[in-house]
């Protein structure tokens, strides 16, 4: 893999999946955003990942700076979590929870591919089931579409098997929709993934657990001013959280486009980032 060369500790299994994994991925719109929102980010500076999680994203101008980070679980398959990449290619990953009013996940998602950016939205699993043809909002603006749970409960709070079965119901519901379970899937109400979240994704046949270095806090509301500067942080491989349920993402979004290729960056899927 070019420019990100993930420590593995184990190789990805499958045993609780038969579905085949594909790099194709397509999606998005449906479920009102509210509260799922709120649960999806990290805090507004992000702090280092808790002692039972993932190591935390690197410091993306910190040459040293690995383009992964995984943890080791001694027993059964795992997943390794991708959170910045280092290829040095001027390019970021715009990532969306994708949950939201169709109406506007629509105008977010072709406001994107009106400018030539291609972003990556982690679907809801509840948000599909509710608004399937949001897959074909997706696909038509030539995004890519993630596993981001069942309906974003914490992790956190739940046992294994209702882990398992948020990772697993949503990945089932992209695979009717499309053929794939998609090449990542994201913890919900977590910036990182637990031990437990790296082994149950890739029993679950996800090879890949998508964080982030950069979050625009869209959820809160603040104003497209507030989102274009946190946004702005970004440098190349950085990969990016935002929400497609909010106003002010697109009313920041033609802003925050010009900020990123004043500085030289090029918005590119996740699966793009991490090639």
């Amino acid at each position: 893999m070019k420019g990100a060369q993930p420590r593995r500790a184990g190789t990805p299994g499958h045993e609780t999946s038969a579905l085949t994994r594909r790099g194709f991925l397509a999606a998005g719109a449906g479920l009102a955003a509210s509260g799922l929102a709120a649960a999806c980010a990290a805090p507004a500076t992000p702090a280092a990942a808790p002692a039972t999680s993932a190591t935390a994203a690197p410091d993306p101008t910190s040459a040293a700076a690995p383009s992964v980070a995984s943890t080791s679980i001694p027993s059964g398959a795992q997943a390794t979590e991708f959170v910045h990449a280092t290829s040095g290619r001027p390019e970021v990953a715009l990532t969306f929870h994708g949950a939201g009013d169709p109406e506007l996940a629509r105008k977010v998602l072709t406001g994107f591919s009106a400018r030539g950016a291609a972003v990556t939205v982690m679907a809801i699993g509840t948000w599909l089931q509710q608004d399937p043809d949001a897959v074909k909002i997706v696909a038509d603006n030539g995004h890519e579409l993630g596993n981001h749970t069942w309906s974003h409960r914490d992790l956190a709070g739940l046992g294994e098997s209702a882990v398992r079965a948020e990772i697993e119901r949503c990945r089932d519901k992209i695979a009717t929709l499309t053929g794939g379970p998609g090449d990542f899937f994201r913890p919900s109400a977590a910036q990182h993934a637990t031990p437990e979240v790296l082994r149950l994704a890739g029993a679950a046949g996800y090879a890949r657990v998508l964080s982030y270095d950069v979050d625009s806090r869209d959820f809160t509301d603040p104003g497209a001013a507030a989102i274009r500067r946190n946004v702005a942080k970004a440098r190349a491989g950085s990969v990016v959280s935002m929400h497609l349920g909010h106003p002010g993402t697109l009313e920041a979004l033609p802003g925050l486009l010009d900020d990123l290729a004043a500085s030289g960056l090029r918005p590119v899927t996740a699966g793009a980032l991490f090639a």
